[in-house]
């Protein structure tokens, strides 16, 4: 592809992923327009000041067939980014924007015949269920969902599917079956699955890329329901510990959004990754324990994070990506998660004040059953 003539339009544009994204593209020579409804859980405050002034910008729902049709026109590569993300209690609204607001795209494009020369969704490795797991006596195993049952009575780890031993995370390769154990992660294998089918079926290239958990500068500090780095420090800074689920014990691979936007970009360029789902990632797994530490030494505040005995239904206990297949385009995260916490904490400092939105919602997420008790809180100790 010649960038330097390229159009893209980045829905989702004026969030964490998206407006790096455009930057990036903008920076190469691409000519970018960006769609964004400024959801105000998000964007508490309207537009925000990020937004590239050479970008086109468009306020809309991916959900509105002639706002999409609009959008679309004179596009030559997609990055659909646009979706309501994280734990949230509305069941409808995930299904209405991620998987409807995709099907419908593709229809547009499909049914108008625009000349769209590739599609990049943003799906998630909240598609595995447990990820890949090694046994002591079975080797590779892909083990089953933890069920409520198991986390009620404070068992949290990840039993071998065979002898049932306690196993080992190692890194998810792309072909670990999975399936989605959330309302979140089910239209996100919706997502993905949709672009990569119909790009079978017409012909023009896609790509799934399976995003880490994904954080730095512009991460919204208004959403309660998202973003475990946001929330960490929201409450830091307020004055409170931060809330861990489970033991604290669970791990993620938490990648900088630049790299996340360079993966994109990769993506776009290439064509080896066409039709295929990628993870995109650190390849380096922390634990929530561990990223709650991290958060409270850059912040310099001397608060300890608590377990209160509850869990999450359907949340991954450990999960590490395996970046082969995207490092065969080039890809290589570039900023640790020190180095990555560090430049978000710096952004946050221009943001004024910053307060806590996690309380004020923690209790509709326990009456809808996305909290749950633990019936042993003794096994946390």
């Amino acid at each position: 592809m010649n960038a330097t003539r390229k159009r893209a339009l980045v829905t989702g544009g004026a969030g964490l992923i998206g407006s790096h994204i455009a930057d990036l593209l903008i920076q190469q020579g691409w000519r970018v327009r960006i769609l964004d409804n400024l959801e105000p859980q998000t964007h508490k405050n309207g537009k925000p000041a990020w937004i590239h002034p050479e970008a086109e910008f468009i306020q809309g729902n991916v959900q509105d067939y002639g706002t999409m049709l609009s959008a679309l026109s004179d596009i030559d590569v997609v990055f659909h980014e646009a979706a309501y993300g994280g734990y949230m209690p509305e069941m409808a609204k995930y299904v209405l924007v991620n998987s409807f607001g995709t099907a419908q795209m593709l229809e547009i494009i499909r049914d108008h015949k625009l000349p769209i020369q590739k599609v990049i969704v943003a799906s998630s490795q909240a598609v595995y269920s447990e990820g890949a797991a090694q046994c002591e006596v079975h080797g590779h195993v892909v083990p089953f969902l933890r069920r409520t049952e198991q986390l009620r009575g404070g068992d949290f780890q990840v039993h071998c599917p065979v002898c049932g031993r306690m196993t080992t995370s190692i890194p998810t390769p792309e072909g670990t079956p999975g399936g989605g154990e959330t309302v979140y992660a089910l239209t996100k294998v919706d997502q993905e699955r949709l672009v990569l089918l119909w790009g079978k079926q017409t012909g023009i290239p896609t790509v799934a890329l399976r995003y880490s958990c994904t954080y730095g500068p512009r991460q919204s500090l208004f959403n309660p329901y998202t973003g475990v780095i946001a929330i960490f420090c929201t409450r830091l800074l307020n004055g409170l510990p931060p809330i861990m689920y489970e033991d604290g014990g669970q791990t993620r691979d938490l990648c900088f959004v630049e790299d996340i936007a360079q993966a994109n970009l990769l993506a776009a360029t290439s064509d080896k990754l066409d039709g295929l789902p990628v993870n995109v990632g650190s390849g380096r797994a922390t634990s929530v324990r561990d990223l709650a530490g991290i958060i409270a030494e850059q912040l310099g505040v001397a608060i300890d994070p608590v377990a209160r005995g509850e869990f999450r239904p359907g949340e991954i206990r450990s999960l590490i990506s395996d970046i082969s297949r995207i490092r065969t385009i080039g890809y290589e995260p570039r900023v640790r998660l020190e180095e990555g916490i560090a430049r978000y904490i710096e952004w946050i400092k221009t943001q004024g004040a910053v307060e806590d939105y996690f309380s004020k919602a923690e209790q509709g997420l326990r009456e809808k059953g996305i909290v749950q008790n633990i019936a042993r809180p003794s096994a946390l100790a």
